[in-house]
């Protein structure tokens, strides 16, 4: 392995893992302050930091979004996803949450065959086969006890599935900062939006209170990891690319797992670890065998 595909990996591992030090910040919060109101601040605060950040870099033509549409459905999907996760890591366990959002590659793959006409691979179909059994094991003792909200997580691997598919369309057409100014310039008025719509509902944990400052605080500084663990893996993925760094998703598990046990006092049982090992085996698989029929269509092209 080349210099350049060590660091990348390395800068991978870094942000996958900050990006898992954000959700543990949040499961912290967990009771002082509703779910939905604690996306809408984190986004808030983002995208005003980010648009000072992007503003001070690149000027202010960085502000002339490509695609405006798809930027619309990027930041809805984003929305999607945070109140989900965050929703979810108020009700279950972090590292059940964590292990069932790993569905998301192959949903993308799925959504990728039926909205943008891509085969779907044989490969594709085993692996989500293989996965969704991962995910009914998992979610077995949760949906027992919580009901409908162990479902959560499968919203917010569905809202980064959609993402992924908005990325391919607006790739290339801006920075990596601009592009993630976008998305939450866009998601943090809909997730207003959303919190002020839960918080008349009638669900007590969905009330909006004025919150406590350390409440803000913790927001803000998920909203400041959250960026610094994009650049990370934005780096990591230009020095040892997108396929290479792939697994290294992977660590974001193993960090809910450890801060589960020793912070939130959070045991997975056995059946709850088997149903996360299967869904990383198919998202491993799904990978590798991506990697394997790489080649092959480089080869192809060139001809």
């Amino acid at each position: 392995m080349k210099t350049q595909e060590r660091s990348g990996l390395l800068f991978a591992l870094a942000g996958f893992a900050t990006l898992s030090f954000g959700d543990v910040v949040v499961k912290t919060m967990v009771g002082q302050w509703s779910p939905v109101g604690i996306a809408a601040a984190r986004y808030v605060i983002g995208a005003i930091a980010l648009a000072g950040l992007l503003h001070a870099r690149e000027g202010a033509g960085a502000f002339r979004m490509p695609h405006p549409k798809v930027q619309l459905m990027r930041g809805a999907a984003v929305g999607l996803a945070t109140l989900g996760f965050f929703s979810a890591i108020f009700f279950m366990p972090l590292a059940a949450a964590t292990s069932v959002t790993f569905t998301s590659p192959m949903i993308t793959a799925l959504l990728a065959a039926v909205l943008l006409g891509e085969p779907a691979r044989r490969q594709t179909w085993i692996a989500s086969v293989i996965a969704f059994t991962g995910v009914l094991i998992v979610l077995r003792p949760n949906f027992m006890a919580i009901g409908w909200a162990a479902l959560l997580p499968l919203l917010s691997a569905l809202g980064m599935s959609m993402l992924m598919i908005g990325n391919r369309f607006v790739a290339g057409k801006g920075s990596a900062l601009a592009m993630q100014f976008y998305v939450g310039l866009f998601a943090a008025p809909l997730l207003v939006l959303a919190a002020t719509a839960f918080h008349f509902s009638g669900l007590e944990q969905y009330a909006l209170t004025w919150p406590h400052w350390s409440v803000l605080a913790r927001c803000a500084l998920v909203a400041c990891s959250a960026s610094c663990a994009h650049w990370l893996i934005y780096m990591g993925t230009v020095r040892a690319g997108a396929a290479t760094i792939a697994p290294m998703t992977y660590v974001q598990l193993l960090v809910a797992s450890l801060a589960g046990w020793l912070l939130f006092d959070d045991h997975p049982d056995a059946w709850t670890l088997l149903g996360a090992g299967i869904i990383v085996a198919a998202g491993l698989y799904l990978w590798r065998s991506g990697r394997d029929t790489a080649p092959a269509r480089t080869e192809g092209n060139a001809a």
